[in-house]
């Protein structure tokens, strides 16, 4: 649930399709994301998901969406 969730904003705020989304999509080779574009989707994640903004030191640890869903169910559960 969390990665189809995911996978639409991803898709929406990448101008992608969503069904080229991986587990192991990389924002920054596959998607081109930049510092703007990860404060965009912090904020996405924080409606979509009920969470805090992502910090610095966490936003720098997600390179692939596997990574970003794996934060997203510690900070869920």
């Amino acid at each position: 649930m969390i990665f189809e969730k995911l996978k639409a904003l991803i898709a929406e705020q990448f101008n992608v399709d969503a069904d080229t989304i991986t587990l192991d999509t990389s924002f920054a080779d596959d998607l081109n994301a930049d510092s703007v574009d990860i404060v965009d989707l912090s904020m996405a994640l924080e409606e979509e998901f009920g969470i805090d903004e992502l910090g610095e030191e966490e936003a720098a640890s997600i390179g692939t969406v596997g990574d970003l869903v794996r934060f997203l169910q510690n900070k869920i559960d």
